[in-house]
């Protein structure tokens, strides 16, 4: 009975062979949440036979214990708040705006690093593969859920080796599919569930990429337009302690 991982490859391995009936279709497309993400991703694609790229989010932390998520934010112009957070901790508007800002340009920046000058690939009407090493409070995951879904794919899976049943359960009911290979009680946190969790470089990221997509047509490299996003909030039910999506 697995228990552990080694590392992320043995994760991605894993986590490819209940992702079978994906193998060979044109229209598949791996998104990993870098940078702990890609190393898993690239053994899902590679064992699919698809194309990998990257959605970059960027934690909005806790001024002061920054490992404490208050929400995130995401390509496309998306931001998730973490309300019980924000409201428990009396955070004003003005520093959550101050350190969107911040990530925001972070943000920019390591889709330059990855990429290069290549464009992202096209992501409508396509069936999205959305993976990631583990997924410990969401909010970084809701937020790319939220940017991809501005984009319109066909249908988007979440794929990851380890997550809590109950943040499971939350997931499936806000995508098409959701494939999770470790489903520990208590869950602890991501790296618990691993042997080997080292921190993952960006250069690690843009080399695994590189690799990944050698081979494939860059026809199917469309660059996108930025999504119309409306001055608006949008809602969603959820039991989440994540339940703002406010658009930046």
């Amino acid at each position: 009975m697995l228990t552990q991982f080694r590392d992320r490859t043995e994760a991605g391995k894993l986590l490819a062979e209940q992702l079978t009936t994906y193998v060979n279709l044109h229209d598949v497309l791996v998104l990993a949440l870098p940078r702990g993400g890609v190393p898993v991703a690239f053994e899902v694609a590679k064992a699919l036979h698809a194309p990998l790229d990257v959605i970059v989010v960027r934690k909005l932390g806790v001024p002061g214990q920054e490992e404490l998520a208050m929400g995130a934010i995401a390509t496309g112009g998306v931001r998730i708040l973490n309300n019980d957070v924000v409201q428990f901790l009396g955070i004003p508007d003005e520093v959550i705006n101050k350190i969107a800002v911040q990530e925001q340009q972070e943000l920019e920046r390591r889709e330059r690093l990855y990429r290069g000058d290549r464009p992202a690939y096209a992501v409508r009407g396509r069936t999205v593969i959305l993976v990631d090493d583990g997924i410990a409070t969401g909010a970084t995951m809701h937020a790319a859920v939220a940017a991809l879904k501005l984009r319109q794919p066909a249908r988007i899976l979440i794929a990851v080796p380890t997550a809590a049943p109950s943040t499971c359960d939350e997931f499936a009911s806000e995508v098409d599919e959701l494939v999770c290979v470790l489903r520990p009680e208590p869950f602890i946190a991501v790296g618990y569930w691993y042997r080997q969790f080292s921190q993952t470089s960006d250069e690690e990221v843009r080399s695994l990429l590189e690799q990944a997509n050698h081979g494939f047509p860059y026809a199917q490299r469309k660059p996108q337009k930025a999504p119309e996003v409306a001055n608006h909030d949008k809602r969603r039910s959820s039991t989440s302690p994540v339940k703002q999506i406010k658009d930046v």
